[in-house]
């Protein structure tokens, strides 16, 4: 994973988020021993299974971001 595609993270936040998706069984690791160290991570078969439920997650997400941000709006303004 490029580091720099997600902005404002960690190196341990990331480190810490990788291994738990790694203990899930979501991504594996491989480890290069070359200088510098290098690891590659992809996603496993189970990881790969969640792929068309984010993209149905996504699609709700891209089609009711306005309705939430219309609720947030009103819920703001009363409180």
């Amino acid at each position: 994973m490029n580091r720099q595609l997600i902005p404002d993270i960690s190196q341990r936040m990331l480190t810490v988020t990788l291994r738990t998706l790694e203990r899930d069984g979501l991504i594996t690791r491989e480890v290069f021993a070359v200088i510098p160290p290098r690891v590659e991570y992809e996603l496993a078969p189970l990881g790969l299974s969640l792929l068309d439920q984010l993209q149905l997650l996504v699609g709700w997400v891209d089609s009711n971001w306005h309705h939430v941000n219309e609720a947030q709006t009103r819920f703001d303004s009363l409180h």
